[in-house]
């Protein structure tokens, strides 16, 4: 099995975005890391520079006895001119110099070059000793020292093993040998005792600041699932009462602030569900009464109906004022029995009572014959209805009566607010999807109009005149007939560019829809051409 590096990391980044304890946890153990690195580091450069300096000048002092020693040999030797005085005299200083000091350094006795006169005292120096040890600059500032001066320099001793070194210190000062010149002394320290002791003191670091990020963590751990915990079983308990479940409450445990939290979610709970409980109640009167409001008033209103329809088949003979409101009554007499009916169909829809009833339908047909039986309306209107079916003829699965309830609301709807203008009614389809879109070139809608279009009882112009009696149920009831079909109802409207409601719908109801077959308005640069006598609103 192959590791795949991005898909590891996506699930990190769920992971990491899903839980606030890792989030926590991490946080707190990598600044916890930082902080004590920091720490650590800080130590040991300390720890380093006292360690150095200490034992530089403790080394300094001791060298600056030795050299002193060992000028003293050289003057007692007077103004000897035997050879074996003076290489007596050398042997007895560098014997004092190794007394002096408290370890076993490197010794060199070397004489400074380019002197005047000859060599009367050759130099010596420790079998290990390498002048490769001496840099140029160090035997320049020993050179140049006077006195008890002293000159010093850090340095890496290899131990001949290898390439292993340890770290070191050379002190350089300068001797003057009566009647033989000047004479650098070198003494080699070897640091490996103050690198150990460092050593020590950065594992001894390493180490407990490994077990204090641990600690921390575990401390992490636990203090975050002792506050996490609470929150996930509130984010739980919030869900079940999301989803219906409104008897669900939190434990109380304690007097702390997530036992406040607890009782203070659960008196929230129980008010939400008194509240739920009392709308519900209303709810189910309200349908309830406008259910039998509207059956009972179907017996009067029929009554009324037959007796309008006798009145309005003979206002002919009636005197004009008569024969007017012959015809108001009967006019009112039909809106109102519309509204019944739209009264009965929201009714079933929020008693949940709603059925469909599939076959498959060739929704072009079904378009046409809307678009059929809307044609007397819109020629009274001045407009004309023209099909655009892109995809051709097919068929899907619907409930072809509530289609086609949908596709007359839309269309008169769009005559009653086209200005006379053309309308076009739009078909497609894909793999998934069916749409159905009709566009109207009339006065359009604003945005705060377009956030109620779909509201009961909701007009944009209650003070327009309507052509097709509507209740302001109708745009209503076609949203609750695309939710039953599991689509979706939506709407696109620009002041003065007119207005377009475009209907999408699975091929099948219950199937996955990707994407609408129409674009919302759809391209009318190919359809709408002045040849068509579709003209583009100004």
């Amino acid at each position: 099995m192959r590791f795949d590096g991005r898909e590891w990391l996506e699930r990190l980044g769920r992971r990491w975005r899903g839980s606030l304890q890792l989030r926590t946890i991490f946080l707190t153990v990598a600044l916890s890391t930082l902080a004590v690195t920091i720490i650590g580091l800080f130590v040991t450069a300390s720890v380093r520079s006292n360690l150095f300096e200490s034992r530089r000048d403790l080394l300094l002092d001791e060298a600056g006895r030795a050299t002193l020693l060992a000028q003293q040999e050289f003057t007692q030797a007077g103004e000897s001119t035997s050879d074996g005085d003076l290489v007596g005299a050398q042997e007895s200083a560098i014997l004092a110099v190794r007394n002096t000091v408290s370890t076993d350094p490197l010794i060199a006795f070397l004489r400074v070059p380019d002197q005047e006169g000859p060599v009367l005292l050759e130099g010596a120096q420790s079998p290990n000793f390498s002048e490769t040890l001496v840099s140029t600059e160090l035997a320049e500032s020993t050179t140049a020292s006077a006195g008890t001066e002293l000159a010093w320099q850090s340095i890496v001793i290899p131990d001949g093993v290898g390439d292993e070194t340890t770290p070191g210190i050379i002190v350089g000062s300068l001797l003057t040998v009566p009647q033989a010149g000047l004479y650098q002394l070198y003494i080699v320290y070897d640091l490996a005792d103050v690198q150990s002791t460092l050593d020590f003191v950065q594992l001894t670091l390493v180490v407990g600041g490994v077990a204090l990020v641990v600690l921390i963590g575990l401390v992490s751990y636990l203090v975050v699932r002792l506050v996490v915990g609470p929150v996930r079983v509130a984010a739980a308990t919030s869900e079940k009462l999301a989803d219906g479940q409104l008897e669900e409450r939190l434990p109380e445990r304690g007097q702390d602030e997530l036992a406040t939290l607890a009782r203070s979610f659960n008196r929230m709970a129980d008010s939400l569900q008194r509240q739920i409980r009392q709308l519900a109640e209303l709810s189910r009167l309200q349908q309830r009464f406008v259910s039998d409001v509207s059956h009972e008033l179907r017996t009067p209103l029929t009554t009324i109906r037959l007796a309008g329809d006798v009145l309005y088949d003979k206002r002919a003979a009636f005197e004009p004022a008569t024969a007017r409101t012959a015809e108001l009554l009967h006019a009112q007499t039909e809106r109102f029995e519309v509204l019944l009916a739209d009264l009965l169909e929201m009714s079933r829809y929020d008693a949940g009572a709603v059925t469909l009833e599939t076959e498959p339908t060739n929704l072009v047909r079904l378009v046409e014959d809307a678009i059929e039986a809307m044609a007397p309306l819109a020629a009274e209107h001045g407009s004309d209805i023209r099909l655009v079916a892109p995809g051709g003829y097919f068929e899907a699965e619907v409930d072809a009566r509530r289609i086609r309830r949908i596709l007359q609301n839309l269309l008169g709807n769009a005559i009653d607010h086209g200005e006379g203008r053309p309308i076009v009614a739009y078909v497609d389809s894909d793999a998934t999807a069916i749409a159905i879109a009709v566009r109207d070139y009339g006065v359009g809608m604003e945005g705060e109009q377009l956030d109620r279009v779909f509201d009961r009882f909701w007009r944009a112009d209650p003070s327009r005149q309507r052509r097709t009696g509507g209740t302001g149920l109708g745009l209503a009831i076609s949203l609750e007939d695309a939710v039953l079909h599991d689509g979706v109802l939506e709407v696109w409207s620009e002041p003065g560019q007119g207005t377009c409601f475009r209907l999408t719908l699975p091929r099948t109801p219950g199937d996955r829809m990707l994407g609408s077959p129409l674009d919302l308005p759809p391209d009318d640069s190919v359809e709408l051409r002045p040849t068509d006598g579709l003209e583009a609103p100004t």
